[in-house]
């Protein structure tokens, strides 16, 4: 994006309206259309959509590379959102239907290939717009389009899940629009996106402001990058090991927030006096960006585990799909509310406020998740005692008995005679049922996962 603003007005001469046009179309196609993406991704299949959004991003960049006009450069920018609005959707659900039973690990591993991805591009990118945007756009193209004959030819038919009986799209957005559980998630972790945007927008003037060198913000983001690749999988594991992701979803958020507070000691400091003072603010700032890693480590992973959880499993890309709606639309308005806070402190020399604005995204996001998990209103998690139960209807019938099932709680068979209250666990049975629902011999029916509604036309029961 900064290399495509700088081309339109350097090299083809656009005014700051037109190249706001041209940019905002881009943002606006891709954060707009995620939740079409999600639901194409429903009824076609996420190989499919893979294919389809990469084959998009090498027209929208073959039209960066050869186009000057106006239409035409709105026209690349519209194609390589739309592409974005496809892809994240659809790979997140290809994940989620692979992984089986490990999707912290799976996520977890996802996330470290987008590292390696963005800290390459950000420096073949940095080496090709020394040249010329054409070539960095052709360039692009070359790879998106090498990406969409790979994944053709090789990118597995399998996981695509079976349709339910649902029969619209608006159906389909209507149902998670109204997943109240799935919505107070969704708003809780705003703040996790807001501060992982500020690896682009207040940790870089923070790291110039305190060293004064222009290469400082290419360091913090080596140096998280490296984190990443070192510890994201050790940590996730570890996680899982521990009580499982889930449970420290908010102790990661806290770790994102209590990273701002290092670059608090030099920031602030004016000009630095020599070489050693450099390497000694800049160590300060490296250390602020990597703790913000390690919270994303933490957070992250387990977040995106948890997404599809709250709904159907037909329905997974579009719950991803809305998802990203929602992240998106927080990162923009947190960047904004970021930048009034930085405008603020330095026009009235209170440089620390967007510092302390970003450490109370990550409590306030902290406390909220902390608050949906005490409450019961987070998949995979029991019910503490005392919660209230949302809504429990009957699923199923079959073999003499019914079972009930609650949000967020284990699903309870109950018996016709009432030996078996409801909500009682049955004694030697497991809380939660296998990933994949399997059948066994003395099983009366099958059990849908607790954590996520079902399928009616895929989870009935033997009658």
């Amino acid at each position: 994006m900064p290399f495509l603003a700088a081309y339109l007005e350097q090299g083809l001469g656009m005014s700051a309206a037109l190249i706001g046009l041209v940019l905002g179309a881009r943002n606006l196609s891709q954060q707009g259309l995620f939740i079409l993406g999600g639901s194409a991704t429903d009824r076609l299949g996420p190989r499919v959509v893979i294919i389809t959004g990469c084959a998009l991003r090498t027209v929208g960049f073959a039209l960066f590379a050869f186009g000057n006009s106006l239409p035409l450069l709105l026209g690349a920018s519209v194609l390589t959102g739309l592409a974005a609005a496809l892809f994240y959707p659809a790979v997140r659900t290809y994940v989620a239907f692979e992984s089986g039973d490990r999707k912290a690990e799976s996520f977890a591993l996802l996330n470290v290939y987008a590292t390696i991805g963005s800290l390459m591009g950000l420096l073949l990118g940095s080496v090709l717009f020394l040249t010329d945007f054409r070539l960095c756009a052709v360039v692009a193209a070359a790879a998106f389009g090498a990406l969409t004959v790979a994944q053709a030819l090789v990118l597995p038919t399998k996981g695509d899940p079976p349709r339910g009986p649902s029969a619209t799209v608006l159906g389909d957005w209507r149902e998670a629009f109204c997943n109240r559980r799935f919505l107070l998630f969704s708003f809780s972790t705003i703040g996790m996106f807001t501060m992982e945007n500020q690896l682009y927008l207040l940790l870089p003037e923070g790291a110039l402001a305190a060293s004064g060198w222009k290469g400082s913000a290419g360091v913090l983001l080596a140096a998280g990058a490296l984190a990443n690749m070192l510890f994201q999988l050790r940590i996730t594991r570890a996680l899982q090991r521990n009580g499982g992701g889930t449970r420290w979803i908010s102790s990661g958020l806290v770790v994102m927030g209590l990273s701002f507070l290092p670059p608090l000691l030099v920031c602030g400091g004016g000009s630095p006096g020599g070489t050693d003072e450099v390497v000694a603010r800049m160590t300060v700032m490296v250390a602020g960006s990597v703790l913000l890693f390690f919270g994303i480590m933490v957070a992250h992973p387990t977040v995106l585990e948890m997404v599809p959880m709250f709904g159907r499993e037909s329905l997974t890309g579009t719950y991803f799909g809305l998802f990203y709606v929602f992240s998106g639309l927080a990162a923009t308005a947190g960047n904004a509310v970021v930048g009034r806070a930085m405008d603020f402190g330095e026009r009235t020399g209170l440089w620390w406020v967007p510092w302390l604005v970003c450490l109370a995204f990550g409590l306030a996001s902290a406390a909220s998740v902390a608050l949906l998990q005490r409450g019961g209103m987070l998949p995979g998690l029991p019910v503490p005692s005392g919660a209230p139960v949302v809504e429990g209807p009957v699923v199923a019938k079959g073999s003499g008995g019914a079972v009930v099932k609650r949000a967020a709680a284990p699903v309870v068979p109950v018996s016709p005679s009432g030996s078996q209250a409801a909500g009682t666990p049955v004694p030697g049975r497991e809380a939660a049922a296998p990933a994949n629902d399997a059948l066994r011999p003395h099983d009366p029916a099958r059990l849908p996962a607790p954590s996520r509604a079902t399928d009616e036309a895929s989870d009935q029961p033997p009658r």
